[in-house]
C-alpha cells in the first residue's frame, strides 16, 4: 500500500497542487486519484502560465477564443475554467460519496479585485455560478481587505478557498468570517451548509529563516506555526460557538497545508507531508512531492491535537531574534505581492501567446 493511501486512511485529503491540460488529457490526474488517494486540486496562475508559456495544449481553445474574448483576463478564465469543470468531473464522484467534505477543485480569484470587496463578492458569486460545478471553490486571500469578501460571499452562498494563510491569529480571522457568514445564511432562513477550507502556508516559514537561525531549528518553524494552528481548529471545533451552529445543518470549514513542497535542498524531499498527518485536514502538494512520497514517505506520528511542544519551538525562535507576529504580516504581504506579479505574467504570456498564433495564422 502506497503511502498516499495511509494518509487518506488517517482522515487527511491529499489535493495536488497542480492543473495542466496535459495531466488531464494524458489520464495522468486519474491515475493520481485512483493509484495515489488524490481527491482534489488546487490552481494558480503560476501553475497556468507555465502550461501555457511551454507547451501548445492550450493552443488550438486559444485560437478560438481570441475570436470571443476582448481581453487576456477573459481569455485565461475560459481556459481555466474548461480544465477545472474537466478536473470537477473527475473529482465528482468522490464529492458525492462523501456528502461535499471532499473532491474539490479551485480557481483564484483576479487579484485585480483584491481590494474591493463589492466587486470580490460579484466576482466570485459571476465565477462559481460559469463554472457550473457543485464542487468548485473560488480562492480569496485571507488578508485584512479578503476577510470582508470571504464573509459575504459565504452568505451569498459561494463555496470559498480562504488562501494566503501563515498563522494562527490569520486563520482564525478567516474562520470568524466563515462563522459570521454562515450565522447570517440562518437568521435569514438560508441552508447553513456552504463549504470552504482555509489554507495554511507552511514552508515558506523555513525558507524566511533559513540561515538565520541556530541549526537545531533549521525547518521547524513551518511546522510549529503548523501544530498551533492545528490546535487552535481542534478547540474551534470543539467550541460551543461552532457546535450551536453544527447542530443547524452548518458544516466545519476543513483546514488545509498548503506550501508543502521542501524548499530546504539539504531537507528531507517529504518533510512536509510526514510532519502534517492530521486527521479533518488537507494537504495540497506539487507533484514531484507526491509522487516522492508515494515511493518513500511513511506516515508516522499524528499531529498532536494539543499542539504538542510548538509553544515551546515558538519561544526558541523568538530568542533567536525572530519576531513572529511581524514575520507572518511579512510572508502574507509577499504572498499578495507574489501574486500579483504571477496574474501580471500570466496575462502578459496569454496576450504574447495569442499575438503569436494571430500570426501565424
Amino acid at each position: 500500500m502506497k503511502a498516499t493511501q495511509n494518509i487518506h486512511d488517517i482522515g487527511q485529503s491529499i489535493w495536488l497542487d497542480n492543473i495542466t491540460r496535459g495531466l488531464l488529457s494524458s489520464g495522468i490526474l486519474r491515475r493520481y486519484r485512483d493509484e495515489f488517494a488524490v481527491t482534489g486540486l488546487t490552481s494558480n496562475p503560476t501553475i497556468f502560465d507555465h502550461a501555457i508559456r511551454h507547451g501548445a495544449d492550450y493552443d488550438a481553445e486559444i485560437r478560438q477564443k481570441l475570436r470571443e474574448t476582448k481581453s487576456p483576463e477573459e481569455l485565461f478564465l475560459a481556459l481555466a475554467l474548461t480544465d477545472l469543470r474537466e478536473a470537477a468531473d473527475l473529482f465528482r464522484p468522490i464529492h458525492d460519496r462523501t456528502n461535499g467534505v471532499d473532491g474539490w477543485v479551485s480557481l483564484e480569484l483576479s487579484p485585480l479585485v483584491a481590494y474591493d470587496t463589492a466587486k470580490s463578492i460579484s466576482e466570485a458569486k459571476r465565477l462559481h455560478a460559469e463554472a457550473g460545478r457543485p464542487n468548485l471553490f473560488i480562492k480569496i486571500p485571507g488578508t485584512p481587505q479578503g476577510v470582508p469578501a470571504i464573509e459575504e460571499s459565504i452568505f451569498a452562498g459561494v463555496p470559498i478557498n480562504v488562501t494566503l494563510l501563515f498563522s494562527r491569529e490569520q486563520y482564525l480571522a478567516a474562520a470568524e468570517a466563515y462563522l459570521r457568514g454562515i450565522e447570517r445564511r440562518l437568521e435569514a432562513g438560508f441552508n447553513p451548509l456552504v463549504r470552504s477550507v482555509a489554507s495554511l502556508f507552511v514552508s515558506r516559514w523555513d525558507k524566511a529563516v533559513l540561515g538565520k537561525v541556530p541549526e537545531g531549528l533549521r525547518d521547524k518553524l513551518g511546522v510549529a506555526i503548523a501544530a498551533r494552528t492545528y490546535k487552535a481548529y481542534r478547540e474551534l471545533l470543539n467550541s460551543p460557538h461552532w457546535l450551536r451552529l453544527f447542530n443547524e445543518g452548518a458544516q466545519p470549514q476543513r483546514l488545509l497545508w498548503a506550501s508543502t513542497g521542501t524548499k530546504d535542498h539539504e531537507a528531507s524531499d517529504v518533510l512536509y507531508l510526514q510532519a502534517l498527518a492530521a486527521p479533518f485536514t488537507i494537504e495540497t502538494v506539487p507533484e514531484a512531492t507526491l509522487q516522492a512520497f508515494a515511493d518513500h514517505g511513511r506516515v508516522r506520528d499524528l499531529m498532536p491535537s494539543d499542539g504538542g511542544d510548538c509553544e515551546e519551538v515558538l519561544d526558541r525562535f523568538r530568542h533567536a531574534g525572530i519576531d513572529i507576529d511581524a514575520l507572518a504580516e511579512q510572508l502574507q504581504r509577499e504572498g499578495a505581492e507574489a501574486f500579483n506579479k504571477s496574474w501580471s505574467d500570466l496575462l502578459d504570456c496569454i496576450a504574447s501567446k495569442g499575438d503569436a498564433l494571430k500570426k501565424a495564422g
